[in-house]
């Protein structure tokens, strides 16, 4: 599997680290319902997810990665930063 970073190209999947799903972090008065769910609740669906991933054997960058997790196709890399700000917009 290779992954398309947006600041070095496309690298060996062996030069990231995967951390888990990237989610969206509930507000901090989003109330303890919303927090439990965001700490202790995980799908594990077939099909297109967003992923957090490490560039750590690279440029250290943090990316969402949009995979297919039947295929590992990879539809979408974007770094975290922006990937995140635009979800809370």
């Amino acid at each position: 599997m290779r992954i398309d970073c947006p600041l070095c190209g496309s690298r060996d999947r062996r030069e990231f680290y995967y951390q888990g799903a990237a989610l969206t972090r509930p507000a901090p008065d989003a109330g303890e319902a919303a927090w439990d769910a965001y700490v202790h609740l995980r799908e594990n669906p077939a099909g297109p997810v967003r992923e957090l991933w490490h560039h750590e054997a690279g440029c250290s960058s943090w990316l969402v990665v949009t995979r297919d997790t039947r295929s590992h196709v990879i539809s979408d890399v974007a770094l975290a930063d922006a990937a995140l700000q635009k979800d809370q917009a």
